[in-house]
């Protein structure tokens, strides 16, 4: 045992290994969606040894660029079954790879190339999304083709944050009401439920805002540059045109990610502006408040509106108390059912 747990990470020091896995890696933001975006199903995840493989490669790509990381071994990660009474396994039980069910290679791979296939769909799909966003958003194009891109755009966005939660969550096996409940807090709290719900309230709405666009293009810019990294870094083609902006996206994750949160708590304050023209929807500006406080709560979003609401509240609390006293219940009353 000593000799196989000395030996899974030969070349990373003890020091750096014991300031890596002292990191607060549920206190950072972006371990959650990193978390979340891994292609390591659930099941795997409470293995000891994955997670700590999946918070250095987390360390490495967000802390300490030059921290080593190697890749994982099939004999590492087996663990004896739990029936066998601590009795020792033969080679051939060790060497046997973590296999979901299987023991063959072939399925394996087939299953591997069947989730690469439809991470190409995704990426496909968030690529075209991009494209109908900017044209949509693009002054100078033509009214037409603006709502064109538009409309198309939220569609796509829908589309695919859809087609990511059914697979995973699908519908509640039991009928009573626990059941559904208990699904209902799962989907809810999943990293594509946001953008899903956001895109199926102005799809279906006949408001027309371009501000609506910018945290559409903001989830396919990350999603295309990732992808791009991963897979095209020995394409001549990406590494002239599109090593620069993809690095730059990855690089700056955090300003996209809040200039996104910005454009959301802006377009929240539009849609009650909206109330007072012929455009008005009341149940889709409650709905959007609704969706707004979820984005506060949620652990993807909440670090950069919680920053955001702490600015805001810096800014207008003094005006607030020097000229409009009589707005102070009010804004009691919104806070508490915020923070509920």
């Amino acid at each position: 045992m000593g000799e196989a747990s000395s030996s899974s990470w030969p070349s990373r020091g003890a020091a750096a290994t014991a300031t890596a896995a002292a990191y607060d890696y549920e206190r950072d933001p972006r371990w959650a969606e990193y978390r979340a975006s891994s292609a390591v199903p659930t099941h795997l995840f409470t293995d000891p040894y994955v997670r700590a493989h999946l918070q250095h490669k987390f360390y490495r790509r967000f802390v300490n660029p030059d921290f080593p990381v190697e890749g994982m071994s099939s004999t590492t990660s087996t663990q004896p079954s739990p029936s066998s009474g601590g009795a020792s396994t033969s080679a051939g039980e060790n060497a046997r790879p973590p296999d979901l069910g299987t023991n063959s290679a072939g399925p394996a791979r087939s299953r591997l190339s069947l989730q690469l296939d439809q991470r190409s769909l995704h990426f496909s799909v968030n690529a075209w999304v991009l494209i109908v966003a900017l044209i949509g958003i693009f002054p100078l194009a033509p009214r037409s083709l603006q709502y064109k891109g538009y409309r198309l755009s939220l569609l796509g966005t829908t589309c695919t944050t859809g087609y990511a939660l059914f697979p995973l969550y699908r519908l509640p096996r039991a009928g009573n009401l626990q059941a559904v409940q208990a699904w209902c807090h799962h989907v809810t709290s999943s990293k594509d439920f946001i953008p899903f719900m956001y895109c199926l309230m102005f799809v279906t709405s006949k408001l027309h805002l371009k501000l609506v666009l910018v945290p559409v293009i903001c989830w396919a810019l990350e999603h295309v540059a990732r992808f791009l990294r991963r897979h095209f870094t020995s394409s001549s083609l990406y590494r002239t045109y599109l090593e620069q902006p993809c690095t730059w996206v990855e690089a700056n994750t955090t300003a996209v990610h809040f200039l996104r949160s910005n454009a959301e708590i802006l377009l929240g304050f539009l849609l009650i502006i909206s109330l007072f023209s012929r455009q008005r929807n009341a149940m889709q500006t409650f709905m959007y408040w609704q969706l707004l406080k979820l984005m506060y709560h949620s652990p993807f979003t909440a670090a950069y509106h919680r920053a955001i609401w702490l600015k805001i509240g810096r800014t207008i609390n003094p005006y607030i108390h020097r000229y409009t006293p009589f707005l102070h219940d009010p804004i009691n009353a919104g806070m508490r059912w915020w923070f509920r």
